[in-house]
């Protein structure tokens, strides 16, 4: 099992030489649900932190890189062309440091997880936990979403923002840039995978876990839960919002549909069937269940969700810990 990865990861840096470019950009689109699904991993099997709003930060991160890539797209003092058919005639404020592209990765990392951490906390200090903490972001992920298919002058709308024909001044079109995202999407979900790694075998992991179990008792014994709970929160806000940047680079667009609730309920699958305890579980499990249903949904797009809703329920019922309990259960025999 503990080749596993280093196997798994063998084959991904070899991928663009044995798929096809429409392939890769399929498997890099996936494997930046991936990074997503180890966030989940840290607050849900290791904080106890059962969150139905991921997608709010995957979006904030998607966002924030495609308002980039639009305004490079549209040239220096050129509006986007969405915001023209919407009749505005001037760029809002809040858009213009995007224009910049440390400003937009800056952005992708650090605000996600700014307001992940803002949020948790006013949470968390209420001592509010448990399915009353998932209602609250299920709660949350609505109203992004409605939020930004609102706002057509200023999110695109229902269509979100789309057409991006480079990237940092690269040409989208060119395979060999399209190789190097994907191999900084891999990197970058390697990098994730050994700092989570690390931080869960710290005295962090430790204290977060005993939160998890028994948040009255670490409180007798002089701790507070509630920093750790939010810097756990915080991460996996900044993995989600990372992942929907690097989604944005590969897909081309990003849309409201992306980030409302269905899709944050689904995220949390992804981590049920690989094992909310395993990283390597939930990253391989975002993979596989988003290559299944781009061939579910190609044939029978009525399907998917019905089929995703079974795998959830037998996963729960027969395989508590994911497919990685049972290769864990397996390998011990």
């Amino acid at each position: 099992m503990a080749l596993l990865p280093w196997l798994l990861l063998a084959l991904g840096a070899a991928a663009p030489f044995y798929l096809s470019g429409y392939n890769l950009s399929l498997l890099g689109r996936f494997m930046a649900f991936g990074i997503l699904a180890m966030g989940i991993v840290l607050i849900w099997g290791h904080g106890g932190i059962l969150s139905l709003g991921q997608g709010v930060f995957f979006g904030i991160g998607a966002y924030a890189m495609a308002m980039h890539m639009k305004l490079a797209a549209a040239g220096d003092g050129q509006l986007p062309d969405f915001m023209m058919w919407s009749g505005r005639e001037a760029l809002p404020w809040w858009w213009e440091p995007f224009a910049s592209p440390v400003f937009a990765i800056l952005a992708v990392f650090l605000l996600p997880a700014l307001l992940a951490a803002l949020f948790s906390w006013l949470v968390f200090y209420r001592r509010v936990s448990g399915v009353y903490f998932a209602l609250i972001t299920q709660a949350l992920a609505l109203a992004f979403a409605t939020l930004l298919i609102s706002r057509q002058d200023v999110t695109g709308g229902f269509n979100g923002l789309t057409n991006f024909p480079s990237l940092f001044g690269l040409s989208l079109a060119d395979q060999t840039v399209r190789d190097g995202l994907y191999w900084t999407t891999l990197a970058l979900a390697a990098l994730g995978y050994a700092g989570l790694r690390w931080l869960l075998a710290t005295r962090f992991g430790n204290l977060l876990r005993a939160a998890r179990d028994a948040e009255n008792r670490i409180r007798f014994l002089g701790y507070n839960p509630v920093p750790f709970k939010v810097v756990a929160f915080a991460i996996a806000g900044m993995l989600a919002g990372v992942g929907g940047a690097l989604f944005t680079m590969h897909a081309g667009n990003i849309s409201p549909a992306l980030v409302g609730v269905v899709p944050s309920i689904e995220m949390v699958i992804w981590a049920a069937v690989g094992g909310r305890y395993s990283l390597a579980g939930a990253l391989v499990a975002a993979v596989a269940l988003n290559i299944l249903r781009d061939s579910v949904s190609s044939a029978f797009p009525e399907l998917w969700l019905y089929l995703i809703g079974l795998v959830f329920i037998l996963t729960v019922t027969l395989l508590p810990n994911g497919v990685a309990g049972l290769a864990r259960r397996v390998s011990r025999r």
